[in-house]
């Protein structure tokens, strides 16, 4: 697992997800799982396919599967 705990508090995880290929592809992920109640930011880089995401304890998988999937592209896991 690439979860991390901060020393904030906050829980710091990469996910890979497969499909983007732009500036605008990143919005629309960021967007979606910027959503999910506990997120704190998110990073969305389109050249590796690594979207991190820092949050206030670890998130549901298919929570972020299922923002992913609205923005239009497919999570592959874990990075």
């Amino acid at each position: 697992m690439s979860a991390q705990t901060d020393t904030q508090g906050s829980v710091t995880t990469v996910y890979k997800v497969s499909g983007m290929s732009c500036g605008h592809c990143e919005g629309a992920v960021s967007g979606e799982i910027s959503e999910i109640p506990g997120v704190g930011s998110v990073q969305a880089v389109a050249a590796t396919g690594e979207v991190t995401v820092v949050s206030e304890a670890p998130l549901d998988d298919e929570a972020v599967r299922a923002a992913v999937d609205e923005a239009g592209f497919e999570l592959v896991g874990r990075a």
